[in-house]
């Protein structure tokens, strides 16, 4: 996730002094991956390096830096099981680093990157008496290699685009409930609907009202990687849209609410509609992961969530 690079960049432009603490290292079982980051301040703190002992011992350790005077980073191991007693048993390796305005020109560069929607890279040297940010294009750190900490003269990451693009069409008790979890969710939402008649709103993210000819257009102009799901008040409308999807054929993944009965009804008529089996193979339904029963919007809402992360974790 990247949202850290615009919370680092506009604290550090306020003048405020905070600390990073990022995950450059994780060998066995371990809470989080390579890349997770926390962001903390004397008083708070923002993301997450995986809870318990070792989220509170970096914690510690970045108010510590930041209490200091003429320090700018740590570089500490962590063996999870001897050191912190977790029974995840791997070993982690954190980089906490103070951000304040000496900060802003590789944040501002990272910003830049980021905007432009692909990978890049941010690498770390050291040197004597510091650290050395820098932005570049994306370089593939090697696997399995791990130098004692006196030996590291650099660490590279690749930044990946921040979010799959995932398009919601419908403002009813399940299209809220899927707004409503996903908002936390490394997912960059549009949430779409042709009607207010159940007050869109969840989790303070509200959905755009248009008309129905609208939805198609919006739909049609989607990249050819989003992710699409659909669930409206309407047979008609899902038929329609889905059918637009599937002329298109651009998409990452086309799922679409209901029953095996909906499906074969749907399926008969988009063949008569000239759609090809291939085509017809792409759209999921019933919609997320196959076989719970219970049809509550939040299990619905949860069942979507899970099968989508699946997918963009192997993308």
């Amino acid at each position: 996730m990247s949202e850290w690079i615009k919370q680092a960049r506009d604290a550090a432009a306020r003048g405020e002094r905070l600390a990073m603490v990022t995950v450059v290292g994780a060998q066995g079982s371990t809470p989080r991956e390579r890349g997770a980051r926390m962001l903390v301040w004397p008083d708070r703190f923002t993301g997450t390096i995986g809870g318990g002992a070792l989220e509170r011992q970096a914690l510690d350790q970045a108010r510590r830096l930041l209490a200091q005077d003429g320090r700018s980073h740590a570089l500490q191991d962590y063996p999870l099981g001897p050191l912190l007693g977790q029974c995840c048993g791997g070993h982690v390796r954190l980089l906490v680093e103070q951000i304040d305005t000496d900060s802003l020109p590789w944040l501002e560069a990272a910003e830049t990157a980021r905007a432009a929607g692909g990978s890049f890279g941010l690498s770390a040297e050291f040197q004597a008496g510091g650290m050395r940010r820098a932005v570049g294009p994306a370089v593939t750190p090697p696997e399995g290699v791990r130098q004692p900490i006196p030996k590291v003269r650099r660490i590279d990451e690749v930044i990946a685009p921040a979010c799959a693009r995932l398009y919601i069409v419908g403002a009813g008790h399940v299209g809220q409930a899927v707004a409503r979890a996903f908002a936390p969710l490394p997912f960059h939402l549009t949430w779409l609907a042709s009607r207010e008649d159940l007050a869109p709103e969840a989790g303070g993210t509200q959905a755009e009202i248009v008309g129905e000819d609208e939805l198609e257009v919006r739909l049609m102009a989607a990249p050819a990687s989003a992710l699409h799901a659909i669930f409206t008040h309407s047979h008609d409308l899902d038929y329609r849209l889905t059918r637009a999807l599937l002329r298109r054929g651009e998409f990452r993944y086309l799922g679409l609410i209901g029953s095996a009965t909906k499906r074969a009804r749907f399926e008969r008529r988009l063949r008569a509609d000239g759609v090809a089996d291939d085509q017809l193979d792409r759209l999921v339904c019933p919609l997320g992961l196959p076989g719970l029963t219970n049809k509550a919007p939040a299990v619905i809402a949860i069942a979507l969530a899970a099968q989508l992360l699946q997918l963009t974790e192997a993308m």
